[in-house]
């Protein structure tokens, strides 16, 4: 431990804060798109549905707040650390990894002018638990909003190793996160791949060319098919509160995915879960034993074979515009149970059920192998920003 030092951050980086952008100039097919604190999602920069963009050149201003691709960022404001989720808390850091530039918007700032100090070292420093808990710790503001400022962040001390050491280090956490990324590409070419053959089934009838068709309210469909409604297919259920649960190996789906692992099965299955609250549009598929929150639905196939079937078509639906709620987005059963699908024969489903079940066994593969590259991740980061696992046999 001889080679390593406490820092002051600020004598390491220099910081730059994001621009307070006028809501007036927002658009949603703008050329740069607009980093704010949501953006900042579980260690990355995620760009959603409603993120919102500009079209604005780089002048002398918006220059110093454009991000490229390996820039590192931190939210100003955010949740207090008395709340539960440290993925929410103010001074959360996130890698910008997008190949396209953004800019920088209000409470949020970026690592410049780095001395003897790797920025994505930096970055995997604060994505330690200790090390964000006292960051965040420093904030000031009330229960409900929390705000750290670069001052705080400058006044910060950092646990150093040398440069090449860093570089190491870097190299070790940035390998399993790349696999990790490459992984969630993998599955996104996979999920339309699933959508294309979807169309090619449902939509476009490729497989039936040669049959008789009839009319429809949803247009021209094969003979013996109808058009229903979703709540002839599914049965969809709420989910409950899962506070009480004990902690355990059973996933806890959010709206956002796996939320924790607890002990407690609210249903072992194929089932298709779409949120209730919150975020619509992320829709899940899920074939295994889980539990769902109260702020989500889980369904159960009222007709075997149509689960897949139901989430490919719920995933290209805008569950977002059938939003019933005012502050808060929101769905209800009568909406979903209303939607309008096209009913096959049993047949035709099975066929398409086992036409693309490879496809999903291929993204669960993946899924589970980012569960056990996150969890290697995991539990390197905290031995190697401490010192406690030392590096010799890496070359640079």
């Amino acid at each position: 431990m001889e080679e390593w030092k406490i820092y002051r951050l600020g004598d390491l980086v220099d910081f730059q804060n994001g621009y307070a952008f006028k809501s007036s100039k927002f658009l949603y097919d703008g050329k740069y798109k607009i980093i704010r604190i949501k953006e900042l999602k579980n260690g990355l920069v995620k760009f959603f549905e409603d993120t919102v963009s500009i079209s604005d050149e780089p002048n002398e201003i918006l220059s110093k707040i454009l991000v490229n691709k390996g820039d590192v960022i931190f939210a100003l404001t955010g949740d207090p650390v008395s709340k539960q989720n440290a993925n929410s808390w103010v001074g959360r850091v996130s890698l910008y990894t997008h190949d396209i530039p953004a800019y920088l918007n209000q409470r949020t700032c970026k690592i410049i002018q780095c001395n003897n100090v790797v920025p994505q070292y930096v970055y995997y420093y604060f994505r330690q638990y200790e090390n964000l808990y006292s960051l965040a710790s420093k904030a000031t503001g009330s229960a409900s909003q929390a705000n750290i400022s670069t001052k705080i962040l400058e006044d910060t001390e950092i646990l150093l190793p040398s440069l090449s050491v860093q570089k190491k280090m870097v190299a070790i956490l940035a390998s399993l996160d790349n696999k990790i990324a490459l992984n969630r590409r993998i599955n996104d070419n996979l999920e339309q791949q699933a959508q294309a053959l979807f169309k090619a089934w449902f939509v476009d009838f490729e497989p039936f060319k040669g049959e008789k068709f009839v009319e429809s309210q949803l247009g021209m469909i094969p003979e013996g098919w109808k058009v229903g409604t979703l709540s002839d297919l599914l049965d969809i259920r709420y989910g409950k509160d899962h506070k009480k649960l004990n902690d355990g190996n059973i996933p806890v789906y959010g709206s956002g995915g796996v939320m924790r692992l607890a002990d407690g099965i609210l249903y072992n299955g194929e089932s298709v879960l779409i949120p209730r609250k919150g975020t619509l549009n992320n829709v899940l598929y899920v074939n295994c034993p889980f539990w769902t929150v109260d702020t989500m639905f889980y369904s159960i196939e009222k007709v075997p074979n149509v689960a897949k079937y139901c989430h490919l078509l719920l995933s290209k639906l805008d569950l977002a515009s059938m939003n019933s709620g005012s502050a808060v987005p929101s769905m209800t059963t009568d909406i979903l149970n209303k939607i309008q699908v096209i009913v096959a024969n049993q047949d035709v489903f099975r066929s398409f059920n086992e036409c693309i079940s490879s496809l999903y066994l291929k993204a669960k593969i993946n899924l589970d192998e980012n569960k056990q590259l996150s969890e290697t991740r995991d539990l390197l980061l905290p031995k190697l920003m401490s010192g406690g696992l030392i590096i010799k046999d890496l070359h640079s």
